[in-house]
């Protein structure tokens, strides 16, 4: 069995920091690549380059901006599964999409408390009862596994993948903040 992780909203935060600074080194490695190649279908989870980096906003929006908020009704659900704005087909379309997603995330984050944190949260899709700190998790480590496609198919093409962990992060971070 798996037992309960425990962070703060702070903690919540800092890991959303973590994933929205990995998701934009990818999104920035992808955007380089020709049109044709970010698209073309590779065999992996969501098929291609850009519709697995698609498919993470889609789980991050899904998680942290309805789930989390109680936004659970089969209407609400409905609706944002039937947005088109979900499923961008250029580089603009998901900049827009992105922003929108990271912005209701942020929201989100700023207004948990470590009650909230606890509280329940229920899904159509999965059975079993779950927090809101499982749903931060849920979204983090489904972006590391997609993340992980992502990197695969880039080393097949002898392409680098972007350095992602944790402390490259800490380190780059704690550089900016020396400089400023």
């Amino acid at each position: 069995m798996v037992r309960p992780v425990g962070f703060s909203p702070r903690d919540a935060r800092t890991i959303y920091e973590y994933n929205r600074a990995v998701f934009g080194r990818f999104v920035r490695r992808i955007r380089r690549l020709p049109w044709r190649t970010a698209v073309r279908d590779r065999g992996i989870g969501h098929g291609s380059l850009f519709q697995t980096l698609v498919h993470i906003l889609n789980v991050h929006e899904v998680w942290l901006a309805y789930i989390v908020r109680g936004r659970t009704s089969d209407a609400e659900l409905e609706a944002l599964f039937d947005d088109p704005r979900r499923a961008p087909k250029s580089w603009k379309e998901f900049d827009r999409y992105a922003t929108r997603v990271w912005e209701e995330v942020d929201r989100t984050l700023r207004s948990e408390s470590p009650r909230s944190l606890g509280r329940r949260v229920k899904v159509f899709w999965m059975a079993g009862n779950y927090t809101a700190r499982d749903a931060v998790l849920q979204a983090t480590i489904e972006q590391a596994h997609h993340l992980g496609e992502v990197i695969g198919a880039l080393w097949q093409d002898d392409t680098s993948p972007p350095d992602m962990t944790w402390l490259d992060l800490q380190r780059a971070a704690g550089r900016r903040a020396h400089r400023d």
